[in-house]
């Protein structure tokens, strides 16, 4: 059935039963907001001519590939962060891509060596701290542990993937042993229980919940062009931890291409236009992203809150460290 597909996608006809095959469509399947993949993947038609069907999903879309098999019309994924990459890449859902073009325009530490996976942007988990009661901080993710700083934290929960990355970097970098009890130390410094989303944790800030907030650095910029969310971006201060040594975790949105993407020719090159600056630029502009090709600068507002030193951990580290993560994470029972 597959290979018949790809036959009749081949010779650019359209098989008429409610769905049409053709080497000029790709479909992707998206974690990522219609508000941002829209324009690029409009401007990807422009330049190409491939048309592109867009579904999108908060959650569920490995199932989906993984009960549609091979009759799936999937050609790409698009994740919001890497924990959805390594959920495709653990239930072998992708395939290799060999691009010298994506090669070139994205750096080794954001890909896969296999090329099962390519980071498309970067953003720091940042720890923002009251303006008014606290200020600018100095602050490493190893600090968040110690008693000084009891009540005086909110987060989002644990086992969400922003700070399932996070705890793989720690473990990285400490090992588990001293990881799990940097989460035991963070667990009991919580003004209250994991819950709500980054911007609730900033919410919280300023309304006294707390003096500190883990977050991602995006939001930052999404709260201040929200006339609603500005006076929450207002009250706190974005900090970079661990400047003095190894750099602020940053973490990623990315690509796949599915293991049985009808138009492979044509995804490759949706994933060269990802890596390419015109679409680099798009994402920093629109969500207050980092870019992960190098030649591409940040959006004037990102580039506002200072240069910093990224941790440079290669990010298949972190997929090494994923499962330890997420284990630790129920062993200390952070979310309870």
């Amino acid at each position: 059935m597959a290979s018949w597909r790809k036959t009749l996608a081949a010779a650019g006809l359209i098989l008429v039963t409610g769905t049409s095959w053709a080497a000029d469509k790709l479909t992707v399947y998206s974690y990522r907001q219609a508000f941002l993949v829209d324009p690029i993947l409009e401007d990807f038609t422009k330049q190409t001519g491939i048309d592109v069907e867009v579904v999108f999903a908060k959650k569920g879309i490995a199932e989906r590939l993984k009960r549609e098999g091979r009759l799936s019309p999937a050609d790409i994924v698009l994740t919001s962060d890497f924990s959805r990459l390594m959920e495709l890449v653990d239930m072998k859902l992708v395939q290799s891509v060999n691009s010298d073009v994506v090669n070139q325009n994205i750096p080794a530490q954001f890909r896969d060596p296999d090329g099962q996976w390519f980071a498309l942007t970067s953003r720091v988990r940042n720890v923002y701290s009251s303006k008014e009661r606290v200020g600018p901080a100095a602050i490493d993710y190893e600090d968040l542990a110690k008693p000084e700083f009891k009540g005086k934290i909110c987060m989002r929960p644990g086992q969400h993937p922003y700070n399932v990355s996070l705890v793989a970097s720690m473990i990285a970098h400490h090992g588990e042993a001293d990881t799990e009890a940097w989460l035991q130390g963070l667990k009991a410094n919580l003004a209250r229980k994991p819950q709500g989303n980054d911007r609730a944790q900033v919410k919280a800030v300023k309304e006294g919940l707390c003096d500190y907030a883990i977050g991602n650095s995006y939001y930052l910029g999404k709260m201040m062009e929200n006339p609603d969310q500005q006076a929450w971006a207002d009250a706190v201060v974005i900090n970079f931890p661990n400047q003095s040594n190894r750099g602020a975790h940053v973490n990623v949105s990315g690509v796949a291409m599915t293991k049985y993407s009808p138009n492979s020719e044509a995804a490759v090159k949706l994933i060269e236009f990802l890596s390419s600056s015109s679409a680099q630029q798009q994402y920093a502009e629109v969500n207050f992203e980092y870019p992960v090709k190098t030649d591409v600068p940040a959006s004037a507002m990102v580039a506002s809150w200072g240069e910093f030193k990224a941790d440079d951990l290669a990010i298949v580290k972190l997929a090494e460290h994923h499962s330890q993560a997420v284990k630790l994470l129920n062993k200390v029972k952070f979310d309870l």
